[in-house]
């Protein structure tokens, strides 16, 4: 920054001319934490939670099979972390993270692969259609996070799913994130405080013959600027009969669907979700549900 002009050391005599000072520039203004933020790091931190989803895989994986998963596949990877704490928590597994977004997938190799050594060599990254099949079969395949809802035809989701289906071993499952209730179709915010700032979800659209919805993720920060809309997803919002159908044209031999638990008095606006999720063939409707699908091989 440029230096302040000196003060002179006494006033010009009236019969000289007076030098005018310089305009002094202004102090640049400081990023918002809105614009040093990372989101990447805040989408893994507000929305992921890689060590309670794969123990659930793995304890169900074993009850239906009878043996532990170590190949596993993750659909929609992004920033590859359920992939990385997956090699992480067996010396033996193997990942295979699959994602259309090159920069994501390049985020994920330095921000998560590579910090975890070993363990992130044992992670391999495809940019590629999860669709494709070119690639060595495996016992598990996670598609979280509702993203295959980006296919919105019942015809490109059981594409889907049939590729799926032939990129398992013969005893193996796909598992989808999926989530509902009646308050899934409206127009709404909501808000929850994440590590260093607030995490906010918007339903900004939904079309109730097509079920297509648009929905944004964004983030307040304490110096009240925000990361607006720095996720985006179009999608059709499927319905279970919908997922239990296609999954079983695509060959699947059974669907299972497990149910989060919930903390709270049915009375209050507010319930909790546990992060215990509960396998159910009937069960009554929420305002908002979280749910696992599991589909046998």
């Amino acid at each position: 920054m440029p230096k302040k002009p000196a003060k002179p050391a006494k006033k010009p005599a009236a019969n000289k001319s007076a030098t005018a000072k310089k305009p002094t520039a202004k102090k640049a203004a400081r990023p918002t934490l809105a614009e040093r933020a990372d989101k990447h790091a805040l989408y893994q931190v507000s929305v992921q939670s890689p060590g309670v989803d794969i123990e659930f895989f793995e304890e169900q994986f074993s009850k239906y099979r009878n043996r532990k998963p170590m190949k596993m596949r993750e659909d929609f990877c992004g920033t590859a972390l359920m992939s990385t704490v997956w090699c992480q928590s067996d010396p033996g597994r193997t990942a295979l993270g699959v994602d259309l977004d090159g920069p994501t997938l390049a985020y994920g190799r330095k921000h998560n692969l590579g910090p975890a050594g070993e363990a992130g060599t044992r992670v391999k990254l495809a940019q590629a259609d999860v669709r494709e099949t070119r690639f060595a079969k495996v016992d598990l395949t996670l598609a979280m996070n509702f993203s295959y809802c980006v296919f919105k035809t019942r015809e490109e989701l059981q594409g889907y799913f049939a590729a799926a289906h032939k990129g398992l071993v013969k005893d193996g499952v796909l598992a989808l994130e999926v989530y509902g209730g009646t308050e899934s179709m409206s127009i709404l915010e909501e808000e929850r405080p994440v590590r260093g700032a607030t995490y906010i979800w918007e339903q900004e659209k939904f079309c109730p013959i097509d079920h297509r919805t648009l929905c944004h993720i964004s983030w307040r920060f304490k110096d009240r600027s925000v990361l607006k809309h720095a996720f985006t997803y179009d999608w059709r919002l499927w319905t279970l009969p919908e997922l239990h159908e296609l999954l079983l044209a695509a060959g699947f031999k059974e669907v299972k669907f497990y149910f989060e638990r919930v903390d709270g008095d049915p009375d209050d606006d507010f319930l909790t979700g546990t992060g215990e999720f509960v396998e159910h063939t009937e069960i009554d409707n929420q305002e908002a549900w979280l749910a696992y699908v599991l589909a046998l091989k």
